[in-house]
C-alpha cells in the first residue's frame, strides 16, 4: 500500500504516551490505531444501515420475495 508522509501537531502529554504505545514506531502504531478505528466505523455505519432496513418494509417484502428463488437451480443436475 502506498504511504504518504505527513506532519502532525500533537499535544505534549499524547506525545509521550505514543512514544510509549510506539515502542519505538509511531507510524506503525498510528497505521495500526487509524485502521482499528475506520474498521469499527464502518462496522458501526454497516449495522446502523442494516438495522434501517430491518424497519422498512418495502424491503422486507423484497426479501421475501428472493427468498423463494434463492436455492433455485443449485441442487439440479443438468
Amino acid at each position: 500500500m502506498k504511504k504518504q508522509k505527513i506532519a502532525i501537531t500533537l499535544d505534549e502529554s499524547l506525545i509521550g504516551f505514543l512514544d510509549k504505545m510506539a515502542e519505538g514506531n509511531r507510524s506503525q502504531y498510528l497505521n495500526n490505531l487509524l485502521t482499528e478505528h475506520r474498521n469499527k466505523v464502518i462496522e458501526e455505519q454497516l449495522i446502523a444501515s442494516l438495522s434501517e432496513d430491518t424497519q422498512d418494509p418495502q424491503y422486507q417484502k423484497e426479501i421475501q420475495e428472493w427468498e423463494g428463488v434463492v436455492g433455485d437451480g443449485i441442487d439440479e443436475e443438468e
